[in-house]
């Protein structure tokens, strides 16, 4: 069963104050998420609620590193039910460009949809080993053409846009998923710098305010990964993968998904 989300919306009184005498509240660039909660507070996040911080970022490590892990072979068939359809169950969605592909067509030709590393693996050298490697909160199924395009790049805004791509956008530096992906792809890059701390053999993984990160275990830019986790809030699709990688593969869970304000929280 899907956590049971409810929103506790922030208050208006300091607007309506401003207001009330003459002035002007000045204009944000994003209204940070509401506060939420889940079925899963009491017993799964109990050791996190209320923290804030490091020491949230702490909490939410220890409690998403117990984790089974599974091989990347097996990732292919994990991708097949976490990102299948919802409204055709012999495809998944493709990232970046939004595309109901077959399943059937999982390869490397063009046409084919293989493993995307939203954390591209070469930031930190884990390459495909079991751990980062195959973590499915941050594979997915893209375009062959279009996951070759956007390579190692970092994440920032602006660019050309992507043959085939959904409204993507590329440049030398950086990759600009399709709006609808933007959100998907910040939390699992706060995901990834939040379970994997350098304590378990593999680098300490975090973002950063750069591109050209390159093989360091950085990707960027921080900033704007924040902004696109306001803009795009987690979606049905979102929240029911989590679910099936939670109940069916590794019985451990994206935090910004169920709590997409803990990302102010911590950054």
């Amino acid at each position: 069963m899907l956590a049971t989300r409810t929103h506790r919306w922030k208050s208006v009184a300091l607007t309506t104050a401003a207001v009330l005498v003459g002035l002007t509240a000045p204009t944000l660039a994003a209204t940070p998420a509401a506060a939420t909660t889940t079925a899963y507070d009491s017993t799964y996040y109990k050791n996190a609620i209320g923290k804030t911080g490091t020491s949230l970022k702490s909490s939410l490590h220890t409690i998403i590193s117990s984790q089974t892990k599974i091989s990347y072979a097996a990732v292919w068939d994990a991708l097949k039910v976490t990102d299948q359809d919802p409204n055709n169950s012999n495809n998944v969605i493709l990232l970046y460009s939004g595309v109901s592909r077959a399943k059937s067509l999982n390869g490397g030709d063009v046409g084919d949809w293989n493993r995307e590393h939203t954390w591209a693996k070469s930031h930190g050298d884990f390459g495909e080993v079991t751990g980062p490697g195959t973590d499915l909160h941050h594979l997915r199924p893209a375009d062959v053409q279009v996951n070759s395009i956007r390579g190692n790049l970092d994440f920032d805004n602006g660019g050309s846009t992507v043959t085939n791509g959904g409204g993507s956008l590329v440049d030398s530096d950086s990759f600009q998923p399709r709006a609808a992906d933007k959100g998907d792809v910040a939390r699992m890059i706060l995901y990834m710098a939040v379970r994997y701390e350098g304590d378990d053999g593999f680098a300490d993984l975090e973002p950063d305010e750069k591109v050209n990160n390159g093989s360091t275990p950085f990707i960027g830019k921080l900033s704007v990964l924040k902004a696109w986790s306001e803009a795009d809030p987690p979606s049905a699709f979102e929240e029911k993968r989590n679910q099936v990688i939670y109940d069916t593969y590794q019985h451990n869970r994206n935090p910004f998904i169920d709590h997409p304000e803990w990302v102010e929280a911590i950054w």
